[in-house]
């Protein structure tokens, strides 16, 4: 079995819509549903919504309180990891924990953790094959 979906709240729908799009549709997601209020991508089986809902109980996300801390993603490769850092700054991302890049998570450890003008990490983690 695989993780159906996963749905996240955002304050700013267009905000969210500027970096996550850009993203997913990097990593090969491609769009599934769009509504007023919400809208998703679709990997395999598995999908993202990200939805402006008006029963937000805060206007940002803290990913060091309780619930999501962060989304960590495959790519293929060193290389694919620092082409996406290198473009992220134009899609609304910023580059975390810059002077221990790329090995923020252990020297054996390859990967970029960017956060979103809302507060949402991702982390993308390099593969090889």
């Amino acid at each position: 079995m695989t993780l159906h979906h996963v749905e996240i709240w955002v304050p700013d729908l267009g905000r969210a819509v500027e970096s996550w799009q850009w993203l997913l549709e990097e990593l090969g997601y491609t769009p599934y549903q769009d509504w007023e209020d919400g809208r998703s991508w679709r990997l395999g089986a598995t999908y993202l919504v990200f939805e402006q809902s008006p029963a937000l109980s805060a206007d940002h996300h803290d990913r060091r309180r309780p619930g999501l801390n962060h989304l960590a993603f495959h790519v293929r490769g060193r290389e694919r990891v620092e082409a996406l850092v290198e473009q992220a700054s134009a899609h609304g991302w910023t580059l975390m924990f810059p002077d221990r890049h790329p090995h923020a998570g252990g020297e054996g450890h390859y990967a970029a953790y960017l956060e979103d003008k809302d507060g949402f990490e991702v982390e993308l983690v390099a593969t090889e094959g």
